[in-house]
């Protein structure tokens, strides 16, 4: 089994996957050891920079038990062009599964499609399925439950916003973003969701979505590769920002999401950030936890 996208997964094994995220954080903040992977690695591929994905996925298989070995693009074969099918094939009989971190999703799907071990999902340009799930996860600790409230997402519909609407098509919650002209999510995703029955909208406007939210979640403006339309969609998502001004629209106990890093003074404010409503810090931990339970069902689970 791989986890490329949100849409792999079933609620069943979403709401697994939650369960056993909480169950592990509660277990490792009371210092209970819990080694169930000893013997096994975890190869890290980026092609992309991180901190969160590569410092929670390492972290979390050294408290499985388990190794992490981290390869960046320049310091393998990758980088000098050898064909992702010979380095899926190659790895398969290293290491017990495999976390890519890449641009195009076709290059993901290419690796699950030889790979041998499981294939784990740590962004592409179109998902970010464990940056969500970590999401929810947050969304229940704050809220106690993910259904019968209404997200809002406020900015680009990028990977983030993508898995977001599966998310909201499999277990079936209300998601409005608020999106500037010409930077909607694609339209394949927003048919595939409708057609699931989900309640999703798509709107330019940042009241319409922000108006009675219980949870306020944005992202950067210009993501890794789009360094170069910096200027052009600082024009384009002017207004597209998650303020004071914007909380006042929602409701009195709304939490507000942030996957990181945040450029202050753009999608979100200081003050925000900062601010009562942030679950921000919350957020960024809980991808430690969740990703020990994908890696638990995946190496654990996926090997009876």
């Amino acid at each position: 089994m791989h986890l490329l996208r949100i849409a792999d997964l079933t609620k069943e094994e979403i709401d697994g996957l939650l369960e056993r995220a909480s169950a592990l954080k509660e277990r490792h903040k009371k210092g209970i050891p819990h080694n169930p992977l000893r013997g096994k690695t975890l190869g890290l591929i980026f092609e992309k920079s991180s901190t969160r994905t590569r410092v929670s996925f390492e972290t979390a298989m050294y408290h499985l038990g388990g190794d992490a070995i981290f390869i960046s693009g320049k310091d393998s074969q990758i980088g000098r062009g050898e064909p992702i099918k010979d380095t899926a094939r190659v790895m398969s009989r290293y290491v017990d599964a495999i976390v890519i971190r890449t641009f195009g999703h076709e290059i993901i799907e290419e690796y699950a499609r030889y790979s041998s071990v499981p294939v784990i999902n740590g962004l592409t340009d179109t998902h970010h399925p464990c940056q969500v799930l970590a999401d929810v996860m947050t969304v229940i600790e704050k809220k106690g439950r993910y259904d019968n409230l209404k997200y809002a997402w406020i900015g680009d519909g990028n990977n983030m916003a993508n898995s977001w609407i599966e998310a909201a098509s499999v277990l079936g919650f209300s998601l409005t973003l608020a999106c500037p002209e010409g930077y909607r999510p694609p339209k394949e995703f927003l048919d595939k969701a409708g057609s699931s029955g989900s309640g999703i909208i798509v709107t330019e406007s940042v009241e319409e979505a922000a108006r009675d939210a219980d949870v306020l979640n944005t992202d950067v403006w210009a993501s890794m590769g789009q360094e170069e339309e910096s200027e052009k969609r600082k024009k384009a998502f002017r207004g597209f920002q998650i303020n004071k001004e914007l909380l006042k629209l929602a409701k009195k106990d709304a939490m507000v999401l942030h996957c990181l890093p945040a450029h202050r003074g753009e999608e979100i404010t200081e003050e925000v950030l900062e601010g009562p409503h942030s679950a921000v810090w919350d957020e960024a931990e809980n991808r430690l936890h969740i990703q020990k339970a994908i890696l638990e069902k995946l190496l654990v689970e996926g090997s009876k």
